[in-house]
């Protein structure tokens, strides 16, 4: 797509050696909604561009069409970037609106490892957000003693983090997600940067299951 002179002005403000996240959320406060631009941003293919994008897109124009050319578009970046990038896309967009959040709630058997990865990173958030309807919490475990070991890395990921809220929040449920990660082994050996909570799950429950109880 050829950019629009307001979308080359955009764009030209953004640098990806020197570009920060808070630079973006500044831009984006002055732009507010703008679905046009933001599909200009996107079609850049760049990171930058495309977290920008993200902030200023109008969610009532977020159809089941348009997730699905997201997520078609996020193929195209690193591991690293497209997690990112749909981290990014479910907590500024997909989380913010009742109909989105309805697509998210129907995607733990999808296709799309995007859409598995977000549905599980939604279940952990309502956790650490502070929703306490837990009336799903037996099924998510044995989707996640049954499953995870064999998911994607980024879908893996979001289950065990899933695993951990359970564990930290629920107490009648701590041995259980505790033993579910002296089962898997999942990173267990991660090397973790000081004053970082580990992944693996005995490690990570012990350490926020503290955070509650003291």
């Amino acid at each position: 797509m050829r950019l629009s002179q307001k979308a080359q002005r955009i764009y030209s403000q953004i640098n990806r050696d020197t570009t920060k996240l808070g630079d973006l959320r500044k831009i984006a406060k002055e732009i507010k909604k703008d679905h046009g631009l933001a599909q200009e941003l996107w079609s850049t293919g760049y990171f930058f561009p495309r977290q920008l994008a993200i902030l200023i897109m109008d969610r009532k124009l977020i159809t089941k069409e348009f997730i699905d050319q997201i997520d078609q578009d996020l193929q195209r970046h690193d591991f690293a970037e497209r997690n990112q990038l749909t981290d990014w896309f479910m907590a500024n967009q997909l989380l913010k609106d009742k109909k989105t959040i309805a697509f998210v709630e129907s995607w733990e058997d999808s296709p799309s490892s995007m859409k598995r990865r977000v549905f599980w990173y939604y279940q952990a958030r309502l956790r650490w957000m502070g929703n306490t309807d837990h009336s799903n919490t037996e099924e998510l475990l044995l989707s996640i003693e049954a499953n995870m070991a064999d998911e994607q890395p980024e879908v893996q990921w979001a289950m065990n983090y899933t695993a951990g809220q359970i564990g930290k929040w629920q107490e009648n449920h701590r041995a259980r997600c505790i033993a579910i990660g002296e089962e898997t082994g999942l990173y267990k050996d991660e090397v973790v940067p000081k004053n970082c909570t580990p992944n693996y799950l005995p490690e990570f429950i012990r350490i926020e299951a503290s955070k509650v109880t003291t």
